[in-house]
């Protein structure tokens, strides 16, 4: 570490979430009646800045929320956190990022979305946090702001050897046979996603994995991704757990038993403990057993703010599940 607690930069977006539970995904032209409802704050990078700060590291937040109440919302949120919003701006054009989640009876989410203000993230907000990733152990990324502005994070990152930790999220298949990131490339473009950055941990679910690599199976996916990376790639699997594979072995770690409520923000608690681990110098395996656990604990919550874990709270559940 470069400092007595571990420092995580997280240059992503905010998105405020409207949850409907509902027994069912709806079909075509159907009007359901939801079982339940909530309003949270979400958005990749903010769980994983929020997850990174409840996990006990020092954290700075980097992105763009709009100059509206959800706005108001998330900076409030920050400051009560003790997460740095300096580098946080507001847009006075585009509003805060909305994204309405539905969850059924098992505990399973898909994801409607508006991205707005996180859209108009730029090279220039990365580069004024420069001094913000050359200090940090590791920078976060996704793919839910523009790939220019990750992907000078990740140079500035590369030069001052901070770790880069890459969630290729969301990823749709191109034209092709070639992937591009949603928004973020022209629709003819043949440039591949991963091209922009020094990765050194890749860290995809099992679809985005497909979706990167055309492979059937995560196995033959991070095979593939492997080379991609200076460190290694973890491919989260759900209720299956994680596939881990660097330059010496490919492993496969267990997820944990929990009554599943809501899925939505256990795949960034899963990155945040990763990340937090790995800056605190945790060898990769050690690392991913951390992160199951966090995303484990954050199942067992409705919405994504409310089911980033404490660091108390992952020690106690490891502990207690050792017992079993």
């Amino acid at each position: 570490m470069k400092s007595d607690r571990p420092r995580v930069c997280v240059v992503g977006s905010f998105v405020i979430d409207l949850v409907f539970k509902v027994d069912r995904r709806p079909g075509p032209g159907e009007t359901m009646l939801a079982r339940d409802f909530g309003m949270f704050l979400g958005g990749k990078g903010f769980n994983q800045a929020l997850a990174a700060k409840r996990l006990d590291a020092d954290v700075t937040m980097v992105g763009r929320l709009g100059r509206d109440t959800f706005g108001d919302m998330f900076m409030s949120k920050l400051d009560q956190e003790g997460i740095d919003s300096s580098l946080v701006s507001r847009d006075p054009e585009a509003g805060t990022a909305i994204a309405s989640p539905i969850i059924d009876a098992s505990g399973q989410n898909s994801i409607i979305a508006a991205p707005r203000a996180n859209m108009r993230v730029i090279a220039a907000d990365a580069e004024a946090a420069a001094d913000a990733i050359a200090a940090a152990d590791i920078l976060m990324l996704q793919f839910e702001i523009p790939v220019a502005a990750s992907s000078v994070a990740a140079q500035i990152a590369h030069e001052h050897k901070t770790l880069v930790l890459l969630d290729p999220a969301p990823v749709r298949h191109g034209t092709e046979g070639e992937s591009r990131i949603q928004n973020c490339l022209p629709a003819h473009s043949t440039t591949r996603p991963l091209d922009h950055f020094s990765i050194d941990y890749l860290v995809p679910n099992e679809i985005e994995a497909h979706m990167l690599t055309g492979r059937m199976t995560p196995e033959e996916a991070a095979a593939v991704l492997l080379p991609e990376t200076r460190r290694g790639v973890v491919i989260s699997l759900g209720e299956q757990g994680a596939l881990v594979v660097d330059r010496a072995a490919l492993s496969h770690f267990p997820a944990h038993k929990v009554n599943v409520v809501d899925t939505t923000g256990a795949g960034d608690a899963f990155r945040a403990g990763l990340a937090v681990r790995i800056a605190e110098g945790a060898g990769l395996d050690e690392a991913v057993c951390f992160a199951n656990a966090c995303g484990a604990l954050a199942c067992t919550v409705m919405g994504a703010e409310p089911s980033m874990p404490r660091r108390d709270a992952v020690e106690l559940f490891l502990k207690e599940d050792c017992r079993r």
